[in-house]
């Protein structure tokens, strides 16, 4: 194994702790993802949009090297130890308990590897009286109350993104990065506990301060904001807009430049943001009457040139072909055993140094070179493979 970057292993699926290890290997770790023979990552198999391969793996998976091995195996335990002492992180967001089960907790493993950072991703955490509990993405948006806030006065509805893993998968980044951090000082590995309730009860830090001490939450409204308007869609001659007021300067700017109505702006029904949220339906005629005189183009020129927020209503579409993605440079290719794909570069451009983009794995793809690294000769590797321990 090279010592030019941090080795983290994963024992990871779906998308909390893929997510995670995927922010640093594109940093410059080296992430071998360790996978059950035959199958590995369930996450594999959630669809075949992307050219045959599954487009949750494909997002989480690349710059990965893919170890397939079975953990429950008796012969797997010489394969781990030796992994791990060389390891900088170990990652897991298996079963509740199963790490443990595995010898694989921290407790098992701080005195034998007191370098090693250990961080375990769960639905609700090590401890209480949900620890046991499966958890998957909707049912923590469900637990966390972001459902409950979230979609229309008539339905409730998910986020159409996952949410609730991407929080999680995304406080382990960060926790583990400062545990390295605190390694470079003190020369001691820590346990990292990160559960996705809790991430999502952050992210929910407004709907709960707004419903405090017994307060009525606020109301689900769709693509529009609860509690500021005008904010959110409104129809356009040719489409749809998305409109952002923040405050008593931009709305009295709004009603003399885009609606060319300025009397609106001292209209006792509409002169502060609390009147002109309880006066709503009748506010929103306004503006969609003289929205519909005009497209969308002529909407987004004329809130642009008077300075109020605004964004149109894009698609997945519209999306991949973002003229500011385009703009900055944002796309790149990765390889994959479906060749070639394209990706996003991620999130954030320093100039200290470039991310690593590499490509997606197949199953078991880098186990026979991982194995040599390590020191098992061919004949040793066959026997493993023979015994059912590797794939």
């Amino acid at each position: 194994m090279g010592a030019s970057a941090l080795l983290v292993l994963s024992l990871e699926h779906a998308i909390a702790a893929p997510f995670c290890t995927r922010q640093l290997a594109e940093l410059g770790a080296r992430v071998i993802k360790i996978e059950r023979p035959g199958t590995g990552d369930f996450a594999r198999r959630y669809d075949e949009r992307v050219r045959g391969l599954s487009s949750h793996f494909v997002w989480t998976n690349r710059s990965k090297e893919s170890l397939a091995l079975d953990v429950k195996q008796q012969g797997a335990r010489d394969v781990l130890e030796r992994l791990l002492e060389k390891a900088d992180v170990l990652v897991q967001n298996l079963a509740p308990g199963a790490a443990a089960r595995l010898g694989l907790s921290f407790d098992a493993l701080h005195a034998r590897y007191p370098r090693l950072v250990v961080c375990d991703i769960s639905g609700y955490g090590d401890s209480g009286p949900y620890r046991d509990k499966k958890a998957y993405d909707l049912l923590i948006q469900s637990e966390s109350g972001f459902v409950s806030v979230t979609g229309t006065s008539e339905e409730p509805c998910k986020a159409g993104a996952s949410v609730a893993d991407i929080a999680a998968g995304m406080y382990a980044y960060a926790h583990i990065l400062a545990a390295l951090l605190l390694r470079a000082t003190t020369g001691r590995g820590s346990r990292i506990d990160v559960s996705m309730l809790e991430s999502m009860a952050e992210w929910m830090g407004y709907p709960m301060y707004y419903a405090f001490d017994g307060a009525l939450p606020p109301a689900r409204a769709g693509a529009a904001h609860a509690t500021i308007y005008p904010y959110g869609p409104f129809p356009t001659g040719d489409g749809t807009i998305m409109l952002g007021l923040q405050n008593e300067r931009e709305w009295r700017i709004f009603c003399e430049r885009v609606l060319h109505r300025p009397e609106l702006a001292d209209d006792p029904r509409f002169d502060v943001n609390s009147h002109r949220t309880a006066h709503r339906a009748e506010l929103r005629e306004i503006i969609v009457a003289a929205f519909a005189r005009m497209g969308t183009d002529d909407v987004v020129r004329a809130l642009d040139e008077a300075q109020i927020a605004n964004a149109r209503v894009n698609d997945m579409a519209g999306l991949w072909a973002h003229p500011q993605l385009q703009a900055r440079a944002r796309w790149a290719t990765v390889d994959s055993p479906a060749g070639e794909l394209p990706a996003l570069l991620p999130p954030g451009v320093s100039t200290a140094f470039a991310p690593r983009l590499g490509p997606i794995p197949a199953l078991g793809q880098h186990t026979a070179a991982i194995l040599a690294e390590l020191g098992y000769d061919e004949a040793q590797v066959e026997a493993l493979r023979a015994g059912g321990v590797i794939g």
